[in-house]
């Protein structure tokens, strides 16, 4: 593992070593992006129950830790040869507790993990890990769907309604269309309950967060368009570009409020590749304070 830095890496958490290539290069357009390194985590769960729980976690690492550590040096080895990497293995009761853990050590740029398809039902809005990462990772945090990787990616989309996480947003779709000479395309949907104005004024600072955001310059456009139903309208293009990007939305139930129900609504029916945007500075403030009197600290 090589390549070791002080500078605020982005963090990416591995835990199959099948998805490894996939969160790593969207790690590594950041870390480009951004002049940083890429810092790659996976975790070694101790449970309170297990038989190893009277080991410390030194001795798990170097005893029991063999696929936890061939996750690692695969990711390390699929890392772009342009960025700065390192790994670590980091030992916890479950796989959320590990990744916050590596947070607080690291002090990230960003998060970056993956989240898989479900079909069975549950309170979970894409699993109960990202789900509690989504509430308190106190960074920027990119969560791409598994298993859904564009062949080629000449244009990405961003839908556009205004809110803190079109930042973080447009920053990653600018990272990936660097690396790919594509065109990003901001997008907003306008109902009938919406102001056309408003729409163009969230366009208009998305196009301004994008051109702040680290990196070179990358071809845009900006459009607005009608539909009487925003998701069904973004299911219908999505088929005209390779990567979604959408920013964390707060609409719904408290415990569904960061994801929101038109990603949820798209990611159920495109195969495209997909990846959800959250501020880290959302983290914290009275309505975070809400939520986390509202979720288990187990």
């Amino acid at each position: 593992m090589t390549g070791a830095t002080t500078e605020r890496p982005i963090l990416v958490a591995v835990a199959n070593p099948e998805h490894a290539a996939q969160l790593v290069r969207t790690a590594g357009d950041l870390a480009r992006a951004s002049g940083s390194a890429v810092r790659i985590v996976s975790i070694v769960v101790k449970s309170r129950d297990s038989p190893f729980a009277v080991y410390s976690d030194e001795a798990i690492i170097e005893r029991y830790s063999g696929r936890s550590r061939d996750i690692v040096d695969r990711a390390v080895d699929v890392a772009p040869d342009d960025v700065a990497v390192s790994g670590e293995l980091v030992v916890s009761q479950s796989v959320a507790d590990g990744i916050l853990t590596a947070v607080e050590r690291t002090d990230p740029r960003a998060l970056v993990v993956g989240w898989e398809d479900r079909t069975r039902r549950t309170n979970a809005v894409l699993g109960t890990t990202v789900d509690r990462l989504l509430e308190r990772a106190p960074c920027d945090l990119y969560v791409e769907r598994i298993g859904s990787e564009a062949d080629g990616v000449d244009s990405i989309l961003v839908p556009v309604a205004g809110g803190p996480h079109v930042g973080p947003a447009v920053g990653v779709a600018k990272a990936i269309a660097s690396r790919n000479d594509a065109t990003v395309v901001l997008r907003s949907v306008v109902d009938p309950d919406t102001d056309p104005a408003a729409a163009r004024e969230f366009l208009a600072d998305a196009a301004a967060s994008l051109e702040a955001a680290p990196g070179p310059s990358v071809r845009t456009e900006s459009l607005v368009d009608e539909g009487d139903d925003v998701a069904e309208r973004l299911v219908e293009i999505t088929a005209d570009y390779d990567v979604l990007v959408f920013g964390a939305t707060r609409q719904g139930a408290i415990h569904r409020r960061l994801v929101g129900s038109i990603p949820r609504t798209v990611a159920r029916r495109t195969d495209r590749t997909m990846i959800l945007a959250r501020d880290g500075e959302t983290v914290g403030g009275p309505i975070r304070r809400r939520i986390r009197r509202l979720l288990p600290t187990a």
